[in-house]
């Protein structure tokens, strides 16, 4: 028998950033630099509910993605993890050498993130983990978060709180 479960989704219209990127394929292989508008959707779930019948406070969660959108939107992502990269900041500008590219960006135009690719998957889990902090003390179990890139082409990130 299946218990029973409250599962709240979110997928609002300005839960989005739009961000450039390339998605690299291990060492000597990567897509050109590029742009998607990125959209985002979360699910909260839970099987109890507090004392005025809810899972969760909205405003606090709906407050904390749109927070986090925004801090991506319009920036260059670049993956501070990824082994394939040299990555150096010097004088206001961010430099990203792989292999015989070379890319220089203002750093205020530049989000480096604590991530080994910018792909959709990595995406959604570093969303994850940034959103985790603000569901404390709330009867959620079980947070997912989906970022799409282009209709269609998607990923869900989901695990226990």
């Amino acid at each position: 028998m299946i218990e029973p479960t409250y599962t709240l989704h979110f997928a609002k219209e300005d839960f989005k950033f739009s961000s450039a990127h390339f998605t690299l394929f291990g060492p000597g292989e990567a897509e050109r630099l590029h742009g998607h508008n990125y959209q985002v959707a979360l699910e909260l779930t839970g099987r109890a509910l507090d004392g005025d019948g809810l899972l969760v406070d909205f405003g606090r969660v709906k407050g904390r993605i749109r927070e986090l959108c925004a801090g991506l939107d319009s920036r260059t992502l670049v993956p501070g993890e990824c082994p394939y990269l040299n990555v150096e900041r010097s004088a206001g500008v961010v430099t990203v050498r792989f292999d015989e590219r070379v890319y220089r960006i203002p750093e205020a135009d530049t989000v480096l993130l604590p991530i080994a690719n910018t792909s959709i998957e990595l995406f959604a889990r570093y969303l994850w983990r940034e959103l985790r902090p603000a569901l404390t003390g709330t009867h959620v179990e079980v947070l997912g978060v989906n970022v799409a890139e282009t209709t269609g082409q998607s990923c869900w990130y989901r695990a226990a709180l």
